[in-house]
């Protein structure tokens, strides 16, 4: 096993990256858990298959929330099963930088520590979210320019204005991918009276997530269960109806980041309106993002390249960039 290792412990996605391996494992995090055992039989992709269609005596849950543990004993299997399958074993337990939300508790920070210690790992460094995401966007984050971040994840989205190595200002709000993949189920029911699942919902998101009207108008079939005859029922789905759909969180996403710009100083704007805001985590890559949120607020904006794996990446290259204190590695930067 690689002697230091990185962790986005991600509401829909856990992603861990290795000291000169790279990205070794991105799956759902999520898991099977045996009811009568309270036991974890299975986790990521295969436990994700069972979303939605779990056989009697089993529940499939994400144990984690919103960015945060909701499952304290769940995590911890979770974590131990990844880290095994990634990297298999070591008498000698890694060094660890695990990302979190920029605005955590206290009780939430210890939460983390604790499953990471549990689960084997040594000396559990915490980074926020948006300063990996620079890191791994290839921002220079120890620069004197102001660059803003806006990391949209699927339990919550980051933002954040980072000058000198740290975040100036942060914001960490619940509207990401799962709340616009809630918002579509919301939405088809209303619509079409279609009752249909998380599953159908995420990959019509994938296939087709728009927020910007588009020339070439883009089409899904969706399949679910009618309100009216309680029978299967197949419809269509467009992108001009996934930007009805989305209108909702996507427009409470852009006033927090507008916010988040009206409370930044003066010379941090001015550089911000140089260096533009960049767009991390796999939630940002709905069609038209980028030009909606530029169109509000009057600044470039542009996605990094692999978004969705920006914070892992950046999480792992935290030491190089110098932003993890030798003497203190439990430390939160």
């Amino acid at each position: 096993m690689s002697r230091k290792l990185a962790i986005d412990l991600g509401t829909s996605t856990l992603q861990i990256y290795a000291e000169g391996k790279g990205v070794v494992l991105d799956e759902p995090s999520v898991i099977a858990v045996d009811k009568y055992l309270n036991k974890v039989t299975l986790v990521g992709r295969e436990a994700a298959e069972l979303l939605e269609r779990e056989p009697e005596g089993i529940e499939v849950v994400r144990p984690i929330r919103d960015g945060v543990i909701s499952r304290f004993s769940h995590t911890v299997v979770m974590l131990q099963k990844f880290i095994k399958k990634s990297c298999g074993r070591s008498l000698i337990p890694p060094q660890t930088v695990i990302a979190v939300p920029s605005i955590v508790t206290d009780v939430e920070e210890h939460a983390v520590r604790d499953a990471a210690v549990s689960a084997g790992l040594k000396d559990p460094f915490l980074i926020d979210e948006p300063v990996a995401a620079a890191i791994g966007a290839g921002i220079d984050v120890t620069s004197d320019k102001g660059h803003m971040i806006v990391d949209i994840g699927g339990g919550t989205t980051d933002i954040a204005v980072i000058c000198l190595g740290g975040a100036v200002l942060s914001s960490s709000v619940r509207v990401a991918g799962d709340e616009m993949t809630a918002a579509i189920i919301k939405y088809v029911r209303n619509k079409y009276s279609l009752l249909i699942g998380e599953r159908t919902a995420e990959d019509a998101k994938i296939a087709i997530g728009s927020v910007w009207r588009r020339n070439d108008i883009q089409t899904v079939s969706i399949t679910g269960k009618s309100l009216k005859s309680r029978a299967p029922l197949l419809t269509e789905l467009s992108s001009n109806d996934m930007t009805e759909a989305l209108e909702e969180p996507v427009t409470r996403l852009i006033e927090e980041i507008c916010a988040v710009i009206e409370k930044t100083p003066p010379e941090l704007v001015s550089d911000i309106a140089e260096t533009g805001i960049t767009l991390t985590g796999g939630g940002c890559q709905i069609y038209g993002l980028d030009k909606l949120i530029s169109s509000i607020t009057g600044l470039p904006v542009k996605t990094a390249e692999d978004p969705a794996l920006c914070v892992v990446i950046g999480a792992g290259k935290a030491d190089e960039a110098g932003l993890i204190p030798e003497r203190n590695k439990t430390r939160k930067y």
